[in-house]
């Protein structure tokens, strides 16, 4: 969570901070602070839904800059919610400010939301480029000081915890960290930058122990200790190191909080001595009783509260990390929170969100801010019935486990305090039949079991407390978790048949596999969710914005295409005209709404794409927990906030798709075909048991009466073409590698 005002502090003297010239050298990167360093300083749009494809050749430029110094990238990421609960009121705190900041952007004034889908873009640009990294359970501080610490190398992030962690390579700020300006002849490339080790710091205040910065770190951090005991020891610490004449920091009195803290820190020979004066200055002394319990009546007292914080920041020589990096197969310790081991394969290697992992762990889920229209539902909304299946999938065997036990009832929906469920159980859903080759390699007899128990079970069902915006406050709903009806267990999830995982991700989309067969695999999802979206979004979607977001994709598929040469596809290099398909490309990027433009948002588009992204990453986390059964589509090619906002300004002035499309020929038919087959993915399934219809039930939204969104889009061209000459012109469109599989 880092320090607050640390920073400033020490950006605020050069002699804490070191010039160097970077290269030949391991670097461990905090991916979470780069990701989002990288998107808001580079001036990306945030207004319009994100730019992904301006972001993800940020992304390559940056690692480019890298491997030409000689730099080895190692990627370490967040994970999910820490499971201590002690920084979940700050996290709270974040997202209604971003709540606010979001509506604040919808508006035209300033605000700072990364869209929702840059933390995936980021993961995606690391996998193609081959650079290693690796997902923390929780949040990922520690394990990046240990691995850099084991290395010896420096960490390269913006978080003000590295300024107190004990570092022999040091620790790289960011903000100094100038890669767009390499320096050097080519074989000698290198990066300016800056470099702090808590030696510098240390020195400053006449040779203080470095043991006894982490007390100032839990000090100034209210994550740690009770705000009341930390503001009211501020005030003592601060006055007592006024009074001390500011320690030894070269006679200097106390400038801000933190240097009167270090002031007052150096007077000290260690930290035990250090909080003997905790104790003294709260009157810890006087008001302890024979039990040992402090102020407050907790045990061994506020100091014993810090010195059990301060361990947070005792570095460990040994990281598992440097094993996993080293190839190692299986998930570094740490990843033993119920997952199979498939799983925690995946979640390691960045290929399993973290909100999956937090359903599982926490039964709490926070959801993503977006730029829409606050006086209607949040965009999350739309999305409700995927993410129902992502618990239903993950805590069936809660369900399982408590029937069997016999109902021990009595803590209502969804549980109490943090919704764990522990004592509930899941009941009243009918199951549905099982197809026969979904029986054959999945052991589901305990699943039909639990199923048949559950139908005649009143116990109340297991949810997953969700937090969403609400108006402009931020919300807890109780989300039921709705097992999917074809039968799946998570237990055994790495042995079931790809083809029954696939049908449990078709199921809850509600769409049936042939609607997909004219699509190239690369695209399947994304055409799914856009028929789900069409389906599930409130109000309903007009058919531009289907035809924008679609000419979107074409405009991926043709920039991909532009990128690779036609050399890359032999199938197509004798068959198309590139000449007019960059024609059709230019004029698509031309209709990209100008960089920063703020005036005149179409805020009612903003919460249909908001809606559309939304269902997207709730079905991403899906398709990654059915260990994907469907390739993931290349986010960064799929949509671009100002390009898809430009478009529909282009087609509400009253052109048509069409116009933008002439000369064409492959871009026009991968348009129409999109078209077609998502109207086939938005119509309703016979099967009134899927995943949409319960949600819609439960909702009090049925869909009598409600246009068909999409309908008549397209203007009905490409219906009539064969599923042939559809399969064998997206084949043009297919990389070597997809072609043959």
């Amino acid at each position: 969570m880092g320090v607050q005002g640390l920073t400033t502090y020490v950006e605020g003297n050069r002699d804490f901070l070191q010039d160097v010239k970077f290269r030949d050298s391991r670097l461990v990167i905090d991916g979470c602070s780069l990701y989002f360093r990288l998107y808001f300083t580079h001036g990306f749009d945030q207004q319009h839904g994100g730019d992904y494809d301006a972001f993800a050749c940020l992304l390559t430029d940056f690692f480019s800059a890298l491997e030409s110094c000689n730099i080895l990238p190692y990627v370490v990421l967040d994970g999910g919610i820490d499971p201590s609960d002690k920084k979940f009121s700050t996290l709270r705190q974040r997202l209604q400010s971003k709540i606010r900041e979001a509506d604040s952007l919808a508006h035209g004034r300033n605000g700072s939301v990364l869209p929702i889908l840059t933390r995936d873009v980021f993961i995606q640009v690391l996998i193609q480029r081959g650079v290693p990294l690796v997902q923390c359970p929780a949040e990922a501080d520690w394990d990046i000081a240990c691995l850099a610490h084991q290395w010896k190398c420096p960490v390269l992030t913006n978080d003000s915890d590295f300024y107190i962690f004990d570092l022999p390579g040091g620790y790289l700020p960011l903000s100094f960290f100038q890669w767009t300006n390499l320096n050097g002849k080519a074989s000698h490339r290198y990066i300016s930058a800056r470099c702090y080790t808590t030696d510098r710091l240390c020195r400053w205040f006449g040779g203080m122990n470095r043991e006894l910065l982490p007390l100032c770190a839990v000090l100034i951090g209210n994550d740690y200790v009770a705000p009341k005991d930390a503001e009211a020891l501020l005030y003592l610490l601060n006055v007592s190191a006024i009074g001390r004449g500011g320690g030894r920091g070269k006679g200097r009195a106390p400038a801000s909080r933190i240097e009167g803290l270090l002031a007052w820190l150096s007077s000290f020979p260690s930290p035990v001595e250090a909080l003997g004066d905790v104790s003294r200055l709260m009157g810890e002394e006087e008001r302890r009783d024979g039990g040992g319990k402090g102020k407050g009546g907790q045990k061994g007292g506020l100091s014993s509260q810090l010195w059990a914080a301060m361990q947070e920041y005792r570095v460990d020589p040994q990281s598992s990390l440097a094993v996993w990096f080293s190839g190692a197969k299986a998930a570094p310790g740490g990843w033993t929170s119920g997952l199979p081991e498939c799983l925690s394969l995946a979640a390691a290697q960045g290929l399993l969100a973290p909100m999956v992992v937090d359903a599982l762990v926490m039964h709490r889920v926070l959801l993503i801010p977006q730029v829409e229209n606050s006086k209607l539902a949040s965009s999350h909304c739309s999305a409700r019935a995927i993410r129902q299946a992502v618990y239903g999938i993950l805590l069936q065997d809660v369900v399982a486990k408590n029937i069997g036990q016999g109902t021990r009832g009595g803590r209502g929906r969804g549980g109490s305090g943090r919704g764990r469920g522990g004592d509930q159980v899941g009941g009243g859903r009918g199951q549905g039949n099982m197809l026969p080759t979904q029986q054959q390699g999945v052991n589901n007899g305990a699943a039909d079991a639990t199923t048949e128990q559950a139908q005649g079970s009143s116990a109340p069902a297991v949810c997953v407390e969700e937090y969403d915006r609400t108006d402009l406050s931020l919300k807890k709903t109780q989300a039921e978790a709705h097992p999917p009806r074809t039968p799946l267990r998570l237990a055994t999830l790495g042995q079931a048949p790809a083809t029954v995982r696939l049908s449990v991700l078709l199921e809850v989309l509600g769409i049936k596999g042939s609607a997909l067969a004219p699509v190239p695999l690369h695209l399947r999802l994304a055409v799914a969710v856009t028929g789900f979206w069409l389906r599930e979004a409130m109000p309903t979607p007009p058919p531009v914005h289907l035809q924008a977001l679609v000419l979107g994709m074409v405009y991926g598929e043709l920039s991909w295409n532009n990128q690779m040469g036609p050399t890359h596809y032999q199938h197509a290099a004798t068959q198309l005209n590139w000449a007019a398909e960059r024609n059709v490309l230019a004029g698509l990027d031309r209709q990209r709404v100008s960089p920063g433009e703020r005036r005149g948002l179409d805020v009612g588009a903003a919460h249909s794409f908001s809606q559309w992204q939304a269902c997207l990453w709730s079905a991403l986390c899906l398709n990654q927990l059915l260990l994907l059964p469907m390739p993931e589509p290349h986010l960064s090619l799929l949509f671009s906030g100002t390009l898809v906002h430009g478009l529909l300004r282009y087609l509400k002035g009253g052109r048509a798709p069409e116009s933008l499309l002439a000369g064409g020929h492959l871009s026009g038919q991968l348009y129409f075909s999109l078209v077609d087959a998502v109207r086939t993915c938005s119509s309703k399934t016979p099967n009134p048991s899927s995943a949409a219809g319960k949600r819609k039930r439960g909702r009090g939204r049925g869909s009598r009466g409600r246009a068909r969104g999409g309908s008549g889009s397209g203007r009905g061209r490409g219906a009539g073409r064969g599923t042939e000459e559809i399969n064998n012109r997206f084949a043009l469109l297919m990389s070597e590698e997809e072609f043959d599989d």
